[in-house]
């Protein structure tokens, strides 16, 4: 017989495991980049500060996304345990159930959604969920149809620094806009030089997220360095209409030439660590040119 000591440790475990497998259904790292850079442009935004504005944003806008995670996580639980990387996620290892993983999306998304209507401002609840059915519903099952799926997905990842601006203005403007483009053009080359390392994980779940059919190969580099050379001008926008000075306008210069250097080798190469490297890149790009925005306005 087991003791009540031994039953109740056990009944702790099991409790503290499935608490784990919910907040995996919201993938925390990728939603705390989002609310990164959510947060980052309502304080570009900000005259003055307001911090606890900033938090219900971030708490709001992780949920949202959070939601999306998961709502992902259950359409494609099936492909999910073809792929190395995803195989051991709680839905294909069934350690909860999809009626468990619906349940905590819902609830993400009710609360999330109602975060950023009721204390923020209608408009930003509007764009945040916005962009979760255009993740879910759109996104998601065209990344099995066809390449344009990263075009389409590119819409909702660009949304979190329109989201922190409307959070602060309570309107789309300009200024969101710039915010918008930068991040919208950004997500090519970071999803592309992704997928160019996932490859064959891709194409074990049917994945068709390669901007050319020939996959690796010269094709999807040269678009690659298209969309990376983009960001070169698109990034000098917000200099241009007078939203920051000339310390950013060098600095995000310099991130767009050196971003565009690593695609250029990809595109020599080919080779999956020359997109591994632009990948991570990709990571370090985006922060970099975000900060140094606002730090140029204060």
């Amino acid at each position: 017989m087991p003791s009540v000591k031994t039953y109740t440790q056990s009944k702790e475990v099991n409790i503290a495991s499935r608490l784990s497998d919910y907040i995996k259904l919201a993938k925390p790292r990728l939603a705390s980049l989002v609310v990164f850079s959510a947060v980052i442009s309502y304080l570009y935004a900000a005259s003055e500060i307001n911090w606890n504005k900033a938090l219900l944003l971030a708490i709001g806008g992780f949920l949202v996304t959070g939601a999306s995670n998961a709502i992902n996580q259950i359409i494609e639980k099936d492909t999910d345990k073809l792929m190395l990387r995803t195989q051991n996620r709680p839905l294909p290892q069934e350690r909860i159930t999809v009626a468990e993983a619906w349940l905590v999306a819902v609830i993400m998304a009710t609360i999330g959604t109602f975060i950023l209507y009721k204390y923020l401002n209608p408009l930003c609840a509007y764009y945040g969920f916005g962009a979760l059915v255009v993740y879910t519903l759109i996104y998601t099952p065209l990344k099995k149809v066809s390449p344009l799926a990263v075009f389409v997905g590119a819409f909702p990842g660009a949304v979190p620094p329109m989201l922190g601006w409307v959070a602060e203005t309570g309107k789309f403007g300009l200024q969101p806009g710039l915010l918008f483009a930068i991040q919208f053009i950004w997500q090519f080359p970071h999803f592309w030089s992704i997928a160019w390392v996932l490859d064959e994980d891709y194409q074990k779940a049917g994945f068709k997220l390669l901007p050319s059919a020939s996959g690796r190969g010269k094709a999807s580099a040269y678009q690659i360095l298209f969309y990376s050379m983009g960001l070169i001008p698109i990034g000098l926008m917000p200099y241009i209409f007078g939203m920051s000075g000339i310390v950013s306008a060098v600095i995000v210069t310099i991130c767009g030439v050196l971003f565009t250097w690593q695609s250029f080798k990809l595109l020599k190469t080919c080779d999956v660590k020359d997109a591994s490297r632009l990948m991570f890149a990709s990571f370090i790009y985006l922060p970099i040119v975000q900060i140094a925005l606002w730090l140029d306005k204060l």
